[in-house]
């Protein structure tokens, strides 16, 4: 039950990197499953509609308490200090990350990429570094680490527009926007001026698309056995990009994600290469399919 629990939240708030994982080694999807069940129950308080402000705060209190040594009772929070204690993740990741929750509570807009970046590094590089540490990965990868999970949220901010709008909330930088003549991020307004919000759509696809290269150039610090779920989930998420691209009206008609055929399929080839080949082959598949050389 108590394995249950954290598998479920997780897959049922992060479809594309949970069925990813499943190509992971048991013990170390078990410990991917306390992490991102801790990072999904903070993220569904701030996310609900309405807002579950109070709940989120004593969520926190609970964790801080459980980090003294005190049992919370609460097998999310328990499950998660256990796995931080065992990794040795850095306190302050976990601040960072609970901070980036805060803002969601109260911030929506953000006025260019500088002030972005503080909701970044919480809300997802310090993930990148927590999953690290899982893999007991060494430091030299932890700049790699922080760029794929940065990668990561870009993208599902991107795909994610119009259910963003619904909370009230824009990830987009401001200065931006407005260099577009975009007033906010509504489909009426993308409508209204559709090369515009094409463009802008594809600006922001370059960046996300400059960030997963630079999480790329660190795969080599990570082993055979894990490094086919990360590869996986790291093309899927260029598929998902891919996909936005060639219509970028699309994040309006549905959430654009891989099926769980499409990810264990693509999983089957990427460990096909590395075994065969090798893992600098993975250079040979680029948004989810084979490059043609």
């Amino acid at each position: 039950m108590y394995e249950e629990t954290h598998k479920k939240i997780f897959q049922e708030g992060s479809t594309t990197y949970f069925n990813s994982t499943l190509l992971f080694p048991e013990h170390c999807r078990r410990d991917i499953s306390l992490l991102y069940s801790f990072v999904r129950v903070a993220d569904d308080y701030v996310d609900s509609i309405p807002q579950r402000g109070d709940e989120f705060h004593s969520f926190c209190d609970r964790y801080r308490r459980a980090l003294t040594g005190e049992v919370s009772g609460d097998i999310v929070i328990d499950g998660f200090v256990d796995l931080m204690q065992r990794k040795a993740f850095d306190p302050s990741w976990v601040d960072a990350f609970l901070h980036s929750m805060e803002m969601d509570l109260s911030r929506s807009v953000y006025k260019d990429v500088t002030e972005l970046d503080e909701y970044l590094y919480g809300s997802s590089e310090v993930i990148g570094l927590m999953m690290a540490k899982v893999m007991n990965l060494p430091e030299e990868s932890y700049q790699s680490a922080r760029m794929l999970g940065k990668a990561m949220q870009y993208i599902n901010f991107i795909r994610d527009i119009d259910e963003d709008i619904s909370l009230g909330r824009c990830y987009f930088p401001r200065d931006e926007m407005d260099e577009f003549g975009l007033k906010d991020m509504t489909e009426e307004t993308a409508l209204s001026n559709p090369e515009a919000f094409e463009a802008f759509v594809r600006k922001q696809l370059e960046r996300y698309s400059d960030w997963q290269s630079q999480a790329e150039m660190g795969f080599h610090y990570i082993p055979f056995r894990f490094l086919v779920p990360i590869k996986t989930a790291s093309n899927m998420y260029s598929w998902t990009a891919q996909e936005i691209a060639r219509d970028p009206f699309s994040v309006y008609r549905q959430k654009i994600k891989p099926s769980k055929l499409r990810i264990l399929r693509h999983g089957a080839m990427v460990m096909l290469f590395v075994f065969t080949f090798g893992p600098s082959s993975l250079s040979m598949l680029k948004d989810g399919e084979l490059v043609n050389r």
